[in-house]
């Protein structure tokens, strides 16, 4: 389930990272890709990244990324890493919290 408060954050978290480069990970039907990419701008309901390789602006909704139908690794100068944690570490912190 995703949540208000879950998607206001990764609002902030784009917002945040407006010029950084990332990698943009999904499928198209049978086909994945993985393609660098520059995040551009920040809406309210979606966000708008520039691809590297054609110049071409691509939208995405924040909660394309929230249901992981498109994953963004975010360059931090040295390494990538995914915007949003994988699914299996937030299952093991909520179960650790919980025991």
């Amino acid at each position: 389930m995703i949540y208000q408060e879950d998607i206001s954050n990764l609002k902030t978290d784009i917002k945040e990272k407006i010029g950084q480069k990332i990698i943009v990970k999904g499928s198209l039907g049978r086909r994945s890709f993985e393609k660098e990419a520059t995040i551009e701008k920040a809406y309210p309901n979606i966000f708008v990244v520039k691809y590297e390789e054609n110049k071409r602006s691509v939208s995405y909704q924040y909660k394309d990324v929230l249901t992981r139908t498109v994953e963004v690794d975010v360059f931090d100068g040295e390494s990538y890493s995914p915007l949003v944690p994988p699914i299996i570490k937030a299952q093991r912190k909520m179960k650790a919290s919980l025991e």
